[in-house]
């Protein structure tokens, strides 16, 4: 989905420095809407000082390329919407906006404010300060610093994406119903180090990575009992799900359903008796 066309100040021709600045961050954000990135890097300086302060960092000219290559949107799968007009102050432009992508088992977004410096016709300086905005269940997570996030060698999008590029993986080849799934493996097959995702699993969702992969193990689990509908050995149900502890199956189970899985099986069971005497 396209960003919508941005709003603009009706003051920013009181200043003369103002109409350059105005025009060159109207073509940057048409730019970024058709994802033209050869577009975007056309208004660069070749000196430009461009900081990402989520991730703590300046982005060199010979970087930058790649870094937007990676931070484009990615079509319907991301909503941008502007949070204020365009506001213009002499040779600087800000941009303020959000961005909604479908993350795992929810919506993760960011709150983004852009200053775009402007000089001669090309913008010698960008800073770009995001905040993550997770619209998972509110829960207690650890702070976190500057440093970490410098260390993670992602922009907010690209966490975002992140999100995206995980709930593929884990939905598309099931990996969790291997007992011996570790994240090295996860990181392996997704591309993304050991480090970036387990900030996201803790600082996004607040989770743990094995908490994580027990969540969807009982979702796995809790499919399979309500598929069969009659009393299956639960050591079964849990190894299929990729349990290897049945202690750890059985307190995830009732933390989720409130009984053990032997009552739980006699409800479905009797629920099914209640439909058939319907019949």
């Amino acid at each position: 989905m396209e960003a919508p066309d941005l709003h603009t100040t009706p003051t920013f021709l009181a200043d003369p420095s103002s109409v350059q600045t105005h025009e060159v961050a109207v073509r940057y954000h048409q730019a970024w809407k058709r994802r033209d990135l050869d577009g975007v890097m056309a208004l660069y300086h070749p000196a430009i000082e461009y900081n990402d302060f989520f991730q703590n960092r300046t982005i060199e000219y010979s970087q930058l390329r790649d870094y937007l290559a990676a931070s484009m949107p990615i079509g319907s799968e991301e909503l941008q919407t502007y949070t204020d007009r365009l506001r213009i102050d002499g040779d600087t432009a800000f941009l303020q906006y959000r961005v909604t992508l479908n993350g795992s088992d929810g919506l993760v977004s960011f709150r983004t404010v852009e200053a775009l410096s402007v000089k001669d016709g090309l913008i010698v300086k960008v800073n770009e300060h995001a905040v993550l905005v997770s619209q998972a269940p509110t829960v207690i997570r650890p702070a976190y610093s500057a440093d970490a996030v410098s260390r993670l060698g992602l922009s907010a999008r690209q966490v975002g994406a992140l999100s995206n590029d995980l709930q593929q993986y884990f939905e598309q080849s099931k990996p969790y119903l291997d007992p011996r799934l570790d994240l090295s493996h996860v990181a392996a097959s997704t591309g993304y180090t050991r480090n970036q995702i387990s900030f996201f699993l803790n600082q996004v969702r607040g989770q743990t990575f094995y908490a994580f992969l027990n969540q969807l193990r009982l979702d796995e689990a809790l499919e399979r009992l309500n598929a069969q509908r009659h009393a299956s050995r639960v050591d079964e149900i849990a190894g299929a799900a990729g349990f290897n502890s049945l202690s750890t199956f059985y307190r995830c189970f009732k933390q989720r359903t409130g009984c053990s899985p032997k009552v739980f099986v006699q409800r479905l069971g009797k629920i099914g008796a209640d439909f058939a005497a319907k019949d």
